[in-house]
């Protein structure tokens, strides 16, 4: 009798056991399914179905393991990009705008999008190809950015999703395209690895001779977006040296060694411990807003050229490209005059971004990699962001 009752108190323990284990089971999908829910209620397909320049608009998914990663055709845009943190919660690193019209009237026009024709600044707009000069209109200062006034980030891709982690953006810019020679047909497919990366490959065709310097313009918080200040994200750019500029941050041709100034990143620093330095590049940029010449670190025969981690996240991010060269933006001129998908404010320096690339200028500068496409050529460049988890 007394082993029946022993036995009786076991399988009542064990019992208990099981139902706490089942609930607690049960609880974790009940919070992963919230969790996925939830990312796509903050973004949803009927804020992005409309009608731009007479071409179809539409709101895009695309996912692979531990990445979520959320696209519209409107500007071939990176809108949001679910990761999880060292609790392991999903969380959505790249910040941008809940809707089409959001993205169209920001007083911000790059976020997200893939850039071109010719990503960073041409001096006073000009350039000059086999004798003859061409004129981009100036829509920073004296300088064009970015590819003019309408630039890539201002038209509707084509777009097809060719499998559940790639999307392909197609576009031809016609010749005389913001002031642009040749008619350049642009492929650019986002894929979602199984090693935890966003791969960005940029492909460009011309039939006269034209400048090409694609790229993406993802604007990062590590922390999530709307978490707050990036100042104390810990960054290592893989570069010796990087160009200096002058007011309009137009490059002078110099490369300048990073040693002994406040943009040496060859060793980890967080973005705010010398932003507020008394030095006139930090003056010129606002901050940093400064191209970095990569020094040839590789992996898998790719330019390593940053590493960066989310000092709340512990979400690290690693860029490896084929380009030369990488853009460090410190969100210098965030004035809290847009709202992002989670409700924030585009705050003063919530938000950094790292662009890879050719030079800034360089076809106004001879000592610059060329960035000169010619019919019968192919313009091809792989980037790709991999992120990881720092506990």
């Amino acid at each position: 009798m007394k082993n029946i009752q022993i036995a009786a108190v076991v399988l009542l323990a064990l019992f208990q056991f099981n139902c706490k284990d089942n609930k607690k089971e049960n609880t974790l999908k009940e919070t992963a399914a919230i969790q996925s829910d939830s990312t796509k209620t903050v973004l949803q397909a009927k804020n992005f179905d409309t009608i731009i320049d007479g071409k179809k608009v539409g709101l895009y998914w695309i996912e692979n393991k531990g990445i979520k990663a959320a696209f519209t055709n409107y500007g071939g845009r990176l809108i949001g990009l679910w990761v999880n943190d060292k609790n392991e919660k999903p969380t959505d690193v790249v910040v941008g705008m809940n809707s089409a019209k959001g993205f169209k009237t920001s007083t911000e026009p790059y976020f997200g999008a893939t850039i071109g024709r010719v990503g960073n600044r041409i001096g006073k707009g000009k350039f000059t190809l086999e004798g003859k000069q061409y004129q981009v209109p100036l829509n920073n200062g004296k300088n064009a950015l970015h590819g003019g006034v309408k630039g890539f980030q201002d038209v509707v891709w084509n777009v097809e999703k060719t499998n559940g982690n790639t999307l392909v953006f197609t576009y031809v810019s016609p010749d005389g395209e913001q002031g642009f020679p040749g008619n350049l047909s642009v492929k650019v497919t986002y894929t979602i690895t199984d090693d935890n990366s966003v791969q960005m490959e940029y492909e460009a065709t011309t039939d006269k001779t034209t400048i090409v310097n694609l790229t993406n313009h993802a604007f990062f918080n590590l922390n999530g977006e709307g978490s707050g200040t990036i100042l104390n994200h810990e960054l290592q750019i893989y570069a010796n040296e990087f160009t200096p500029v002058d007011e309009g941050l137009i490059p002078s041709g110099e490369l300048k060694p990073v040693k002994n100034t406040p943009f040496d990143f060859t060793s980890k620093h967080t973005i705010g411990e010398r932003i507020e330095t008394k030095d006139e590049q930090l003056k010129f940029g606002k901050g940093y807003d400064h191209n970095y010449v990569l020094n040839g670190t590789k992996k898998n025969g790719l330019n390593h050229a940053a590493t960066i981690s989310g000092d709340k996240s512990g979400i690290t991010l690693d860029i490896f490209t084929q380009e030369p060269g990488l853009q460090f933006y410190s969100g210098n001129f965030m004035q809290s005059k847009n709202t992002f998908k989670s409700g924030a404010k585009d705050d003063f320096r919530t938000a950094f971004a790292l662009e890879t690339q050719h030079f800034p200028d360089a076809p106004n500068q001879p000592k610059f990699a060329p960035i000169v496409l010619k019919p019968g050529e192919k313009y091809h460049t792989v980037s790709y962001y991999q992120f990881s988890v720092k506990k």
